[in-house]
């Protein structure tokens, strides 16, 4: 079962676009515009064209949401029939999921760099109480030698 369900899918020839409207079943609250775009491009097969997230309603007391999306083969004739705003509000999200992203490798790095020194410093202390125990050791049995030649 898909979760994506196509109320409908008109070809509009006057504005040069296909406008699909589609539900997304159990994806109520969770579903952001991104990932609705990447959703309906690899649904329809919608390589190389440009497709704008127009309107995504949650529906009350279901986890469902209908989405409504233009797809246009022209970006050109896309910003001259799509409001400005929309563009903005893509790529402002675009940026900040770039962001997180790079954040985010740079975080998992950094980790990784102190997990590589914990672990040196962890070796080097076993090393080093290795060394004192056989000290310990070294120094315990001359004691017990001492002990039996005086209890004789």
């Amino acid at each position: 079962m898909s979760l994506i369900e196509t109320v409908s899918d008109v070809n509009n020839t006057f504005l040069s676009r296909r406008e699909l409207t589609c539900n997304f079943v159990g994806l109520g609250g969770k579903l952001k515009k991104l990932e609705a775009i990447e959703m309906i491009s690899k649904e329809f097969k919608l390589d190389g064209k440009i497709v704008i997230p127009i309107r995504l309603d949650n529906h009350v007391g279901k986890p469902m949401i209908t989405g409504t999306f233009y797809v246009y083969d022209d970006e050109e004739l896309a910003k001259k029939h799509v409001s400005p705003a929309i563009f903005s509000r893509l790529d402002k999200t675009k940026k900040s999921t770039e962001e997180n992203k790079a954040e985010d490798k740079k975080t998992e790095e950094s980790a990784k760099q102190e997990k590589v020194k914990n672990s040196k410093e962890e070796k080097a202390d076993e090393r080093h109480k290795e060394v004192k125990t056989e000290d310990k050791k070294a120094d315990a049995k001359p004691e017990e030698k001492k002990d039996k030649g005086k209890s004789e």
